[in-house]
């Protein structure tokens, strides 16, 4: 027997950019926030435990809520009174890990498995009287509209190395892929925060001709360098970028330091996201050599590719 009212879901950290792939490349870790929804007839109620704790709204105004009402509102379905919330977060906030990326897919696959029941497809909802339009690709597209980018909701929900882009109409679109088993990335995650809007607003307007044809090739070598036996010099070429990582540099000077001392020493290191968290992908003969580059201020996480994405799960009732 399982419980139609609560749901599990279960969501990666996402890096994205990565490197020359600004605003279309991202890759899931294998670092994941755990959220447990709930349909109640009690005004919402959120707790948290772990990351964002003491800081997040408690109520309606929390993201993962709004996502829900959102996915709510798409389908048609009836809302509910209100949503209990208990949330395990692992993912750092403000770090560049995609932690908003995570709670957006959270709400809208808690909301679809609701909506839908357990051992229900989401088409089934259309006896219900409501729209039965909810499939994979809507979710993903919904889910950017809120993010406004594709790039990080992307990994966040197919999981594995995605490809994510806009097509004139404004439609969200992405395409997966699978990593090489021996690219293992390691986040460097400092103490310090920073939002996507203060890095974003460091980047110019236009940039040279030169530098976005070398990122365009850059961003074709990586997409082959990460789906073969990983080359460390191929790769150490692959993660160069001219669009914003040194336009960032001013925002996050401790973060562009530390890229630049890895890359060095032979490590291919790129800001993840926004920023302020590093992801290097060293070789077991580099591996080492990271520490001794890195300060107290910095969390040292090895962290394999996640290649599952998010997923919603009916726990099961005795």
């Amino acid at each position: 027997m399982t419980d139609s009212t609560t749901v599990v879901v279960r969501v990666p950290a996402t890096s994205a950019n990565l490197g020359p792939g600004f605003d279309t490349l991202g890759l899931a870790l294998r670092l994941h926030d755990v959220v447990t929804a709930s349909l109640t007839t009690s005004p919402t109620r959120v707790e948290v435990e772990g990351e964002g704790a003491g800081e997040l709204d408690l109520g309606e105004g929390h993201l993962i809520v709004r996502a829900m009402r959102a996915a709510f509102d798409w389908m048609g379905a009836p809302q509910p009174e209100g949503v209990l919330l208990r949330c395990r977060n692992r993912i750092p906030h403000a770090r560049g890990l995609g932690s908003s990326s995570a709670a957006i897919c959270a709400g809208l696959l808690a909301a679809r498995a609701l909506a839908a029941g357990p051992g229900r497809k989401t088409s089934d909802v259309l006896s219900d009287g409501f729209s039965d339009a909810f499939a994979d690709d809507e979710v993903f597209a919904l889910a950017a509209e809120m993010e406004g980018h594709p790039d990080n909701v992307a990994p966040c929900l197919a999981g594995g190395l995605t490809i994510a882009w806009s097509e004139p109409s404004g439609a969200a679109r992405m395409v997966r892929l699978t990593p090489h088993a021996d690219i293992r990335p390691v986040a460097l995650v400092p103490v310090h925060r920073l939002s996507t809007e203060v890095a974003r607003g460091y980047l110019p307007r236009e940039v040279p001709h030169a530098d976005a044809a070398a990122n365009a090739g850059r961003a074709a070598l990586l997409v082959a360098a990460m789906t073969r036996i990983p080359e460390p010099e191929v790769l150490l070429a692959a993660t160069e970028d001219r669009l914003h990582q040194d336009y960032r540099a001013p925002a996050m000077p401790a973060t562009a330091a530390l890229v630049k001392r890895l890359r060095v020493i032979g490590v291919p290191a790129v800001v993840s996201g926004a920023g302020p968290t590093v992801l290097a992908f060293p070789t077991p003969d580099t591996q080492d050599l990271i520490a001794s580059e890195v300060g107290n201020d910095w969390h040292i996480q090895p962290l394999d590719v996640d290649t599952d994405g998010a997923s919603a799960q009916f726990p099961e009732t005795r």
